[in-house]
């Protein structure tokens, strides 16, 4: 890629960002933001570069009213800052994961097209692989598997394509049979989902079945000239065998076999259950890199090189204070010796540019924005970053001049939005903690003390960012624009921190991160912005159960006035059995429920229900795995019928753990604001 990227190109590119709504005049803004605007904001999930870096593809999601969906479309702009955006595909097919052809004529996606009255692909609204030319002819379909296909990927030097399908294997053993002669009934095993890759010629449609080695390919990528295959692979597609049990495996396109990355970096790893991810190819195909991506352990990347006929695996050194960016990072190789990833520091995100060696070029800590995603072709100096992608004002920004390309929501600078910054207080251990907190349009320290908003991220391996985000499931913007004072809290646990503060939290759930939020509390109460009056907490997955851990507590220094959990764990044994990913507790809880159950036991809220006086409003998707909707009816129960606290459950049908839906994610909104309303006593009239 040449000298395109350096420490200090990389310093201008990043060292200026800055989230410039919350500091242009008020005055100019005048539309007061309610639940509904939610739904007039545009995301920028993925963009890919042209093979000559003159256009850069991104996908482009909105909602649809039609369905009440999120969906996605295919566009392209030209990366020299002239011209405006042009729509590639308008049948809002959900298309995604673009992979430019070689000739930069056409660029290839998935995508769901679905045509009235067609009962068989590509029509039938089934996952196909589709050609999407520039010049403005119809899409073509590539593949037409019945059921659809899971994952493709493209190689440039040979013109293939890739894509895996999913099928079904049966296990034999003693009651094979016995299962075969009642089949309508549901076993716990004997057959399984397993994949199978072809490759396909774009220009005549053949397509060879490559691999079939009855075993789940959870991802897969292709070197630039298609004579290497990286996949993840596991025994099946569940949750479970992906959480340690999954592993890299390369296919060699002279030998046509499969053989096993080295896995010496397995050896000290943080935890024996990591998800990988995020598979990259060098150009010269002679590098793979990856992510191990822990719950409770920081994130690291793994560099496979091969070289006297083996791989030999490294995990490269990161530098002090920086994280790759929680749940792992995009990768994209600048050249064959250079890597370029997502790194995290204090509630933001940045670049991090480090060779194979393990020395790092450059790192970057914007102020104000977060990189969400990146992309580069070898050869070309200059690179594609994806800012904000589902903020309020995502924008696709090119080179090291920071070239705006496209800049979306542009509606949204008549919004009277939030103030944010980063914060940071002291834990009573002396710990420094961090978090985001967003002020009400116009507040002023004048102003005087403010009703407060606990909004507690997810993970926990994560972080809330110095962003402006428009949260449906974490309360964030809708709560600051409607006059609450909002912190989100970045407790121990959370990334973005150092290492050591990552870790902590395992063995000391409802103990160390309870204490920070609390801490974090007492912090805005002495700076004179919370009232402690009317102090409220919400939160979604890890959120909700720590939302469920705050209001249990017994001996709280912060009494609060209404709650909203949000798909939250009651019980950690229930969690163990019960979620789609058992290895979660089994970190933080050091073992398995027989082998640690005091630790089960304390960072269990079902033993401290009875000390809950605090109105509770409970969200939950009916079909939630990750955290089943029987913590959450569980919960009700408690306070309903025996504790005797108002609440109120809300059952969101067929939904997964996050929603999907427009009205839901309204009802979940407007819920909340009413909930709190109410118990906050606040006396103007709701928003509409």
């Amino acid at each position: 890629m040449g000298s395109g990227i350096t420490a200090r190109a990389v310093g201008i590119i990043l060292t200026g960002f800055v989230s410039t709504a919350p500091l242009l005049a008020q005055e100019s803004r005048t539309h007061d933001v309610v639940p509904a605007d939610y739904f007039s904001l545009s995301g920028l999930a993925e963009a890919a570069l042209s093979p000559d870096g003159q256009t850069a593809a991104y996908i482009e999601a909105r909602w649809d009213t039609a369905d009440s969906l999120r969906k996605s479309d295919l566009w392209i702009v030209a990366t020299d800052g002239h011209g405006q955006p042009r729509r590639l595909t308008t049948e809002r097919a959900n298309d995604r994961q673009p992979r430019w052809s070689a000739d930069g004529k056409a660029i290839y996606v998935l995508g769901n097209r679905k045509h009235p009255g067609h009962t068989q692909p590509p029509y039938d609204g089934s996952t196909q692989l589709w050609r999407i030319p520039l010049d403005g002819t119809e899409p073509r379909a590539l593949t037409r598997h019945p059921g659809g296909i899971a994952s493709f990927d493209y190689a440039a030097i040979p013109d293939k394509l890739f894509y895996t399908v999913d099928a079904k294997v049966t296990d034999t053993d003693p009651f094979t049979l016995l299962r075969e002669k009642f089949p309508s009934l549901e076993y716990g095993h004997g057959q399984r989902t397993v994949s199978e890759l072809y490759q396909l010629d774009p220009v005549n449609w053949r397509a060879e079945k490559i691999v079939a080695e009855n075993q789940y390919i959870r991802e897969f990528a292709v070197s630039r000239d298609g004579q290497r295959l990286a996949m993840i692979t596991a025994k099946d597609d569940s949750v479970l065998q992906s959480e340690g049990f999954s592993r890299v495996e390369v296919w060699d396109a002279q030998s046509k076999r499969v053989t096993a990355t080295d896995e010496g970096w397995k050896a000290d790893a943080g935890s024996p259950w990591p998800w990988l991810g995020h598979l990259a190819w060098n150009p010269a195909g002679t590098r793979l890199a990856f992510n191990t991506i822990f719950d409770g352990y920081p994130a690291e990347i793994i560099v496979q090189t091969f070289r006297d006929g083996r791989w030999h695996g490294k995990r490269l050194p990161r530098p002090d204070g920086l994280h790759v960016q929680g749940y792992g990072s995009p990768l994209a190789w600048a050249d064959d010796d250079r890597l370029v990833a997502l790194g995290e520091r204090h509630s933001r995100v940045g670049l991090w540019i480090v060779r194979a060696s393990g020395e790092t070029e450059a790192t970057t800590t914007p102020k104000h924005s977060v990189i969400g995603n990146l992309a580069m072709v070898p050869g070309i100096a200059d690179w594609l970053t994806v800012h904000d992608p589902y903020g309020v004002m995502p924008s696709l920004r090119f080179g090291p001049e920071e070239r705006i390309l496209v800049s979306l929501n542009s509606h949204t600078k008549t919004w009277k939005l939030p103030t944010i910054r980063h914060i940071t207080w002291k834990a009573v251990d002396g710990s420094t903690v961090g978090g985001v907190l967003e002020l009400p349009p116009g507040y002023q320290h004048e102003t005087g003390r403010i009703p407060l908003i606990v909004a507690i991220h997810g993970g926990p391996t994560t972080a809330s960012k110095s962003e402006l985000i428009f949260d449906p499931h974490n309360g964030r913007l809708y709560f600051s624009t409607a006059g609450y004072a909002v912190l989100a809290p970045n407790y121990r646990g959370s990334t973005g921190y150092g290492d050591k503060f990552l870790i902590d939290l395992i063995g000391r759930e409802n103990d160390l991160d309870v204490g920070d939020i609390l801490s974090g509390i007492q912090h805005l109460i002495a700076q004179g912005i919370a009232d402690p009056e009317r102090i409220g907490v919400t939160g979604w997955s890890n959120g909700g159960y720590l939302t469920n851990c705050l209001i249990s507590r017994g001996d709280s220094p912060v009494q609060f006035r209404a709650a909203s959990s949000g798909a939250g764990i009651l019980d950690t044994v229930a969690e163990w059995g019960f979620n789609d990913e058992p290895a979660y507790p089994m970190v933080f809880k050091k073992g398995l429920p027989w082998q640690t159950p005091e630790i089960y036991r304390k960072t269990s809220p079902t033993y401290q229900l009875g000390n809950i006086r605090t109105p509770t409003l409970i969200h939950v998707g009916g079909n939630d795995v990750r955290c089943p909707p029987g913590h959450s009816r569980m919960l009700y129960r408690a306070l309903r019928e025996y504790v005797r606290v108002p609440t109120e459950l809300v059952v969101y049908p067929n939904e997964p753990h996050g929603l999907t839906r427009m009205p839901n994610r309204q009802a979940k909104m407007e819920w909340d604001l009413a909930w709190f309303r109410h118990y906050f006593r606040v006396e103007n009239s709701p928003k509409e």
